[in-house]
């Protein structure tokens, strides 16, 4: 019977020893990582942090509409959030696809045509988040 115990024991401790080395030499993909890390600043930009602290309403109905937008900049509503985190994503989506026309520098026109598609996704985030800022600036 001890035998068959420390057999087991042994077995067990190889097994363990074995599934750490698996865990502690992993080398994690670094698109998943890069991908993980824009992700999670996008979500910290937009908000999602202090939806989760606050937990503010979704929009409220007031004077026979729907008011999406909170009118201060010291508060917001999650469709504040939602707004910011579509812009942001935009803006990074857009700084991505003009890295990616670098790759194409063979191909000048599609090369181009991802630059293009870059710059129009950069400005129309940035033109949308400075309008929804001087929406909650100006009441």
């Amino acid at each position: 019977m001890a035998r068959a115990t420390k057999k087991r024991i042994s077995s067990l401790s190889f097994s363990l020893n074995r599934f750490y080395d698996r865990i502690s030499t992993a080398k994690p993909s670094t698109l998943i990582v890069s991908t993980l890390a824009i992700a999670f600043a996008v979500f910290l930009f937009g908000g999602g942090l202090y939806d989760l602290v606050v937990k503010p309403q979704p929009a409220v109905y007031y004077g026979g509409r729907f008011i999406f937008l909170y009118p201060q900049l010291s508060e917001q509503f999650i469709s504040d959030s939602i707004v910011a985190t579509i812009l942001y994503s935009f803006g990074i989506i857009g700084l991505i696809v003009m890295y990616q026309s670098t790759r194409y520098a063979y191909k000048p026109r599609q090369a181009y045509m991802m630059f293009i598609v870059g710059i129009i996704l950069l400005l129309i985030a940035y033109i949308f988040l400075e309008a929804t800022i001087r929406l909650k600036v100006g009441g």
